[in-house]
């Protein structure tokens, strides 16, 4: 009976936070109906090399894995329960949310941690009113790590809107005789897709020409610019980035997180594409080759396969840390914007994307889409600013920034966190984007007060030497939010303080 009663507790608490926030930003957003697949042990491990974490090993043992409910419900299943199709109208609630001035005495101990190392900045910001509630060297850019996938699928959401897809085709010659994949950039293009396309295009051909005649195969991956190869060079955390690609280039291992990739995405993806043409009764002419699709009036287009909508592949970007997905989706940033399709092409979109949203933009740089190279530069309340504009009830293109950020203690890279000691008050209610370089731990995003309010936050750590102190540290940070509010004494229902250290 204990056992069941701590999961009654700790599922309520998430099914409360969950719908308290989705009514705080009045409007549910895209969501998963059912579990998504993540990297939940590598989450808690203090070597963690996949998805956010990148760090070298740490000194010790890696701690046990805390026994844990199962993951929470997706928020539509929540909402749904509760009778309410966007859920209580938490939007424009008066509580008494603490002041910056009221803040202070909870987060400036907790931000001394050792854990945190020698920098640290922080921002909690009200989400439904946009004032800063506290800040220490918010406007300071900072590496990020992966919490830069904040801005970047932000970026892709406003240029591009939530319900574009991503493109691969196929395309015939004028003549008939040769055929050409085509990359638009999606690396979520699977086997089964793949064969789909397959048969497809041989449908298409034996229309054409009466029957299937022998064609050669060529795939076309000009739309990207510039190296494949991210600056940290071949490593499992991101195949090289091409404009086609199968499973995101894995040759093995899990779906999300580190594991071996291919050197040629685009060749291996062409190659197996001649072979299920062949299967599906198309005689092929040599090996697939690199080449342009034929373009003009007698050029013809046989078929196609779409990604799911950019608001899903958000979602699994920030849940999963998904870094190859975040570099395609700047990259559609880029396209979006009329910029190359290259690393340095897709930064300069993303940063001009987010300063059409008003957003402060001092000193940040956007090296790449996944936040793998350390030259990348983003400042607390740059975060806070991105995830507030998320909640706004004008920007309803931007939510899946809000809908996919991981729930602590339950999914993505927060599931083996927030399961023991002071952080676990904040498992359920806190939903972030976790960050991890070696000597780099941050976590933004967003948790629910007692009251019921929405509160954004963002806490950068740099020059740590543990991940493991410096993500407890952190996660204590953001579970100590989920405990202001009402009831605490501090409150004074004024919003106009703000601490800046």
């Amino acid at each position: 009976m204990p056992e069941a009663r701590t999961w009654q507790l700790v599922a309520g608490s998430a099914v409360l936070g969950l719908a308290l926030a989705a009514g705080a930003v009045t409007a549910a957003g895209p969501w998963d109906s059912g579990q998504r697949k993540a990297e939940r042990a590598r989450a808690a491990l203090a070597d963690a090399r996949g998805g956010a974490h990148h760090a070298g090993r740490a000194a010790g043992p890696p701690p046990a894995a805390p026994r844990r409910p199962a993951p929470a419900p997706s928020a539509a299943g929540v909402l749904r329960a509760l009778g309410a199709p966007d859920g209580p109208a938490a939007a424009g609630r008066t509580g008494s949310t603490r002041t910056g001035d009221d803040l202070a005495p909870v987060l400036v101990p907790l931000l001394g941690d050792p854990g945190l190392g020698t920098l640290r900045t922080a921002s909690v910001v009200d989400a439904s009113t946009g004032k800063q509630l506290y800040g220490e060297g918010a406007t300071t850019p900072m590496t990020p790590a992966s919490t830069v996938k904040i801005a970047t699928t932000a970026a892709a959401l406003s240029a591009l809107g939530p319900d574009h897809r991503i493109a691969t085709t196929t395309v015939a010659a004028p003549d008939g005789r040769t055929v050409t994949l085509v990359g638009g950039g999606d690396p979520t293009l699977d086997r089964t897709r793949l064969k789909a396309l397959a048969d497809a295009t041989a449908r298409a051909l034996k229309a054409r020409a009466g029957t299937a005649p022998a064609v050669r195969v060529t795939y076309d991956t000009s739309l990207y610019k510039g190296p494949l190869l991210h600056p940290i060079g071949p490593n499992d955390n991101l195949a090289p980035v091409t404009a086609l690609m199968t499973d995101e280039g894995r040759t093995g291992g899990p779906a999300t997180g580190p594991a071996p990739r291919t050197a040629d995405p685009a060749g291996d993806t062409a190659t197996a594409f001649a072979g299920l043409l062949r299967q599906a009764g198309v005689r092929i002419e040599g090996d697939p080759a690199p080449g342009r699709a034929a373009t003009g009036p007698k050029a013809a287009q046989l078929a196609r396969t779409d990604s799911a909508p950019l608001a899903d592949l958000v979602e699994r970007t920030l849940t999963s840390s998904d870094n190859d997905l975040a570099e395609a989706l700047a990259r559609q940033t880029a396209l979006a914007r009329k910029q190359p399709a290259s690393f340095a092409g897709a930064g300069k979109a993303v940063h001009d994307e987010l300063a059409k949203l008003g957003l402060p933009l001092a000193g940040a740089r956007f090296a790449d889409g996944s936040g793998l190279d350390r030259n990348d530069r983003v400042s607390a309340a740059l975060l806070t600013g991105l995830l507030t504009r998320a909640a706004d009830p004008a920007r309803p293109a931007l939510r899946p920034v809000l809908t996919g950020l991981p729930v602590s203690g339950f999914t993505g890279t927060l599931a083996g966190r927030f399961g023991t000691g002071p952080a676990a008050s904040g498992a359920g209610l806190v939903r972030a984007k976790t960050g991890t370089l070696t000597g780099v731990n941050t976590l933004a995003g967003t948790v629910v007060t007692p009251d019921g309010r929405l509160l954004a936050f963002a806490f950068l750590a740099g020059r740590t030497d543990s991940a493991a102190a410096a993500q407890t540290a952190l996660d204590r940070l953001s579970a100590a939010l989920a405990q202001t509010g009402a009831g605490t004494g501090l409150g004074t229902g004024a919003e106009t303080g703000v601490a800046t250290r």
